[in-house]
This record gives C-alpha cells, structure tokens and sequence, in this order.
C-alpha cells in the first residue's frame, strides 16, 4: 500500500492531508523518516505518524440492539440515526447491512465489508431473519398455513417465499423469512386483514442480541463472522 493511502485510512485524513504530513517529515517506517508519499508499506513495516505507532485495523462487523426512534438512514431530519450509538474511532467506515424502520426495534448488522453484508442481505443467500410481533386483531390458525404457502403482497407479481409463523398468543406471533422484501413482515399481516403494532427482529442467521440492552453493540465473534461466508 502507498504510504498516503495508508495514512489517510489510520489517522482519517484526506489524500492532500495525508501528503503533506509525509512531506513536512511526520511520518517514519521502521524509525527512518520518509518523505516520499508513493513510498510503499509493507504488512511488516512499523509505521510511526508523530512518533505514535499507527497501524490498520480490519474488517469491523458490529451487532446493534436498535430502540425505536432511530433510523438507519443518514438523510433523515427528523429523527437520529444508529450511528450515533456506535462509538468507535473508525464508526465513520460502517454501513448497514438490512435497514429497520423507525418504529421497529431489534438486531442490526453493521460493517465496513461490502462483500460480506451482499452475502447477509442478497436473496441468493437466502438468510434467514426471525421477527417478535404484536398485532392489532387476533390471528387466525389458518394463518400458519396461509404464510407457508407465500402471501401476495399489495403491487406485487408473485407470493412471498413460503414463511414460518409460529403463533404465541393471540396478539402475539414470531415469523421467520428467507427473503427481505420492503416493509415485507408489516405487509404480509395486512394482506390477512391485520395490522402490525410492534416488530422486533430478533435474529439474523445464527446471530442474536442475547446479552444485549437496548442501545448496546458488540462486535461479532469470528463464527459469526464466518457463518456468512
């Protein structure tokens, strides 16, 4: 890696910055000063910037209990979005990998790996994604069979893959999808004739929010890293 590329991904830095640090003499590879910005650093290099070791991090992969009235979404006015939770040096790297909506609570992934939140929220990978919900009207029995069988959703051309409905009480169910369509859990109960009045995601793939209050994150173990690859 040129030593400007470095530089800007270890100390946040724009190119011109990070040239201009190299020039005026901030920067050394292995105690020796370097003022050349197309100097290249290799993985054995120790690379000092103000006489402080900097070195790069790796791929971040963070699990976010999200509380309601957030959104995952840096364009919104009106509320604050679940960045502001993740307090990290490097939290300006991170996107997410399958949105929430303001009013629904639970599990969301967060990553600087592109290849890796493709395999979480592409449809060929087929992740499977649990929901807690609560409901306006009870629900019938007849309801299991109606979301094994793949519902059609208002303005679409075929039925939903075949869901998972397992109800608790009355008012209240999980449902368990392979597939990610807009607003999808909120849809498929209007299209029985009900109304979703709270949505938790409680699961995705092998991952979970166990240990987690609301607000808190973790980073991922490397098995759950790795259950996506």
């Amino acid at each position: 890696m040129r030593l400007d590329k470095f530089i800007c991904e270890t100390k946040n830095l724009t190119r011109a910055e990070a040239k201009r640090c190299i020039k005026v003499g901030m920067v050394k590879i292995n105690q020796q000063l370097v003022t050349q910005a197309a100097t290249k650093v290799a993985s054995s290099d120790e690379v000092m910037f103000n006489d402080q070791v900097v070195s790069l991090i790796g791929p971040q992969y963070i699990v976010l209990h999200k509380p309601a009235g957030y959104v995952c979404s840096t364009q919104d006015e009106e509320y604050p979005c679940v960045m502001r939770l993740i307090h990290s040096p490097h939290a300006h790297k991170l996107h997410i990998a399958g949105r929430l909506d303001v009013d629904t609570t639970g599990l969301v992934l967060l990553t600087d790996d592109g290849q890796w939140s493709h395999k979480v929220t592409s449809p060929k990978h087929a992740c499977e994604k649990v929901y807690q919900v609560t409901l306006a009207e009870p629900i019938a029995a007849e309801a299991v069979e109606q979301f094994a069988e793949g519902i059609m959703l208002r303005n679409e051309h075929k039925a939903t893959l075949p869901a998972q409905l397992v109800i608790h009480e009355p008012l209240s169910v999980t449902v368990t999808l392979s597939e990610g369509k807009y607003h999808q859990v909120k849809r498929m109960f209007a299209a029985i004739g009900n109304k979703v009045v709270g949505l938790h995601r409680a699961n995705v793939g092998s991952i979970s929010l166990q240990g987690l209050a609301e607000q808190e994150w973790r980073y991922l173990t490397a098995d759950e890293v790795a259950s996506f690859t």
